[in-house]
């Protein structure tokens, strides 16, 4: 599931790191992101929230009222992916 390194990839994720408060981020990623791709990522990082809680996915589509391909898509993810989510998941922990 690795994401093939490139010049303009790299870029973009450079970008990202530039990014100092919460204002920056909604105003770059208003201007780079539509607000449907927006709400779709902070979607999906909340279906990770809540099955690595061990919510099962009738519960998570219950709470967030989205389809069971959307949770399979994030639960293999979490499962087979690069660990990027949970990678996540632990540092905002951290945080609390």
């Amino acid at each position: 599931m690795s994401l093939k390194h490139d010049r303009q990839t790299d870029a973009l994720f450079q970008s990202f790191l530039e990014l100092k408060t919460l204002d920056e981020c909604y105003l770059y990623f208003e201007d780079l992101c539509t607000n449907k791709e927006i709400r779709d990522m902070g979607q999906r990082l909340e279906i990770a929230k809540l099955i690595s809680e061990g919510k099962s996915y009738l519960q998570a589509a219950e709470l967030l009222g989205v389809s069971s391909a959307t949770i399979g898509r994030v639960k293999r993810c979490l499962d087979y992916g690069d660990g990027g989510y949970q990678m996540i998941l632990d540092r905002l922990k951290e945080q609390k």
